[in-house]
């Protein structure tokens, strides 16, 4: 497969609290060898801030391609970079075809012009000739949703109607490459599910597209592969679903297993946990599941003496909120438990969770009734990562916007025609 973006040892340096003219004039370079001649420039407090950091990696020809990471991660940066808006310190990349960028609401619009002259003008731009606009005028603007205003001028559009015009003219100008950052925020739930289609199709038909969101769901769903970014590198670089996963669990949650040795391991006289994981139906561990398949908590523990029933049991916590508690209430915890190593597993059902990142509590008690008494607690101690790849057979359905709520379970329904 060919390689359609390149880059090797990227790397943007800016300082911060240096003199630099905006725009070159004379006198800006004047005012600036002043500065310099009487020394006030070096009085000030100069700090170099690298935006990127030998960063490389290659995207294939047709790889939909998701780049993640936190505010200030360098991943507009990277995408200025690539779009040739400015130009690395160090480094290089080669971007073989055509390019159509779309970095901000309405990047390439003039204000003054109606959306039909920028849509010709954005044409000319990438290098169209007026036949090729005029044969795709009609798809562009009926995607857009903008028909009434089309000879208006965009200045007086909505940010809404600004970006579904702008998305839609980088997406129809058919483009070898598409470079996308976060336009999906702006645009209602029906808008970027037509735009999360038409990247499908970008990748489905052999074109490359490069897409950078905070949307997590939209990255997992579109891209095989996701690069995160921290502090201007490349962090990790991987399938979607693992990487996403990864993101999540570093800034916001535990790992999907912990395990402790006899030393540190949390209990009491009676009770010490042994370990905590995330598994799938084969039983390996998984830092993400898909929504529509099993996921089981894994809880091992060693009872130390002979004492009274003991039984395990889990709190599962989505999106600050506490989904439920369960405990195993089969019969054979209510024997007195004989000193020894228990592992016990508990199975959440396909299309129960929502989508998102899930933590997991793990306890090991005894019932001293009416309360339930810990012999072990330990908040946290693993999570995971809940998504819907939106192939079809989950609760969602072909709605590509997100639920609300903890759960989202697949119901069976009755429905007739009544009249």
């Amino acid at each position: 497969m060919a390689i359609a973006i390149e880059a090797e040892g990227l790397s943007k340096r800016y300082r911060l609290g240096e003199f630099q003219a905006a725009y070159g004039t004379l006198r800006e370079s004047m005012v600036h060898a002043m500065r310099r001649l009487t020394g006030k420039e070096h009085q000030r407090d100069v700090k170099e801030l690298w935006a990127l950091d030998d960063v490389s990696f290659s995207v294939e020809e047709g790889e939909v391609l998701g780049v993640i990471g936190r505010n200030g991660a360098g991943k507009s940066t990277l995408l200025k970079v690539l779009t040739r808006i400015t130009t690395p310190t160090k480094g290089r990349v080669e971007i073989r075809g055509r390019v159509g960028s779309l970095l901000e609401v309405g990047t390439g619009f003039h204000p003054e012009l109606t959306g039909r002259e920028n849509i010709y003008l954005n044409g000319a731009i990438l290098g169209m000739k007026r036949r090729e606009i005029q044969q795709k005028l009609g798809d562009m603007v009926e995607f857009s949703g903008v028909e009434g205003f089309l000879d208006t001028p965009v200045k007086r559009y909505s940010s809404g109607m600004y970006v579904r015009l702008a998305f839609s003219v980088a997406a129809h100008l058919e483009p070898e490459i598409l470079l996308v950052d976060e336009v999906l925020a702006v645009g209602d739930a029906e808008f970027q599910r037509r735009c999360i289609g038409r990247m499908e199709d970008f990748g489905a038909n052999g074109r490359t597209v490069l897409f950078v969101s905070h949307n997590l769901q939209a990255v997992a769903q579109l891209c095989d592969r996701v690069i995160l970014m921290e502090h201007g590198r490349v962090a990790m670089d991987g399938p979607s679903g693992k990487v996403v996963a990864h993101y999540l669990q570093t800034s916001a949650g535990a790992g999907s297993a912990r395990s402790w040795d006899d030393l540190d391991a949390p209990g009491d006289d009676l009770v010490r946990l042994r370990a905590v994981r995330i598994v799938d139906a084969d039983g390996e561990t998984v830092d993400y599941v898909d929504v529509r398949e099993p996921v089981g908590i894994e809880i091992a523990f060693r009872v130390l003496r002979d004492g009274p029933a003991v039984l395990p049991k889990l709190k599962l916590v989505a999106d600050g909120r506490i989904a439920f508690n369960a405990m195993d209430v089969h019969p054979r915890w209510e024997e007195p438990s004989p000193p020894g190593e228990y592992v016990a597993t508990a199975w959440i059902p396909p299309n129960l969770l929502n989508e998102g990142l899930v933590s997991i509590d793990a306890a090991v008690c005894s019932i001293r009734s009416p309360k339930l008494h810990h012999h072990v607690s330990v908040h946290e101690a693993v999570s995971f990562h809940v998504q819907d790849p939106a192939e079809g057979g989950s609760a969602r359905g072909s709605f590509t916007g997100q639920w609300r709520g903890v759960v989202r379970p697949l119901l069976e329904w009755d429905a007739e025609r009544v009249r």
